[in-house]
């Protein structure tokens, strides 16, 4: 039987996950992380992207975050993001128009444009459509 560490996974509207697993992978501010039971503790800022998690007997899930925080403790994995999304509910063609919503700002940008704004929404953008082929290609199940 594999070692396992409880995670949790909330944002400001619900309890996303909550059980056993096996690992997870998620990017932290400094980078990709993989954190299996036992890793020692670490509280870090999360990139928009994905946490996928290798539950209990090995199953997967892949969760969106558009960012957040993450604390590891040795016997509690907590993520807490501001947005995160199951990665069957994301729209991709909302996704896509974000996007490109944001692309085009970004090549014509009006003065009064916030641009870290419009770059962390690309990025959001970015994050969803790649969870989306990650799925599609079947690496999240």
């Amino acid at each position: 039987m594999a070692i396992t560490v409880h995670l949790d996974v909330v944002s400001a509207q619900e309890k996303m996950f909550s059980g056993l697993v096996e690992k997870i992978q998620i990017t932290g501010s400094m980078g990709e992380l993989g954190i299996f039971p036992g890793h020692m503790p670490l509280l870090t800022a999360i990139k928009p992207g994905m946490v996928r998690l290798v539950k209990q007997h090995g199953e997967e899930e892949v969760i969106y975050l558009s960012g957040g925080i993450l604390e590891v403790q040795p016997d509690l994995l907590t993520v807490m993001a501001d947005v995160a999304v199951r990665a069957e509910d994301i729209d991709a063609d909302a996704a896509e128009a974000a996007k490109r919503a944001a692309q085009e700002q970004l090549a014509k940008p009006a003065a009064d444009m916030d641009h870290d704004k419009v770059v962390l929404e690309l990025e959001k953008a970015l994050a969803q459509l790649r969870v989306v082929e990650t799925i599609r290609k079947g690496l999240g199940k």
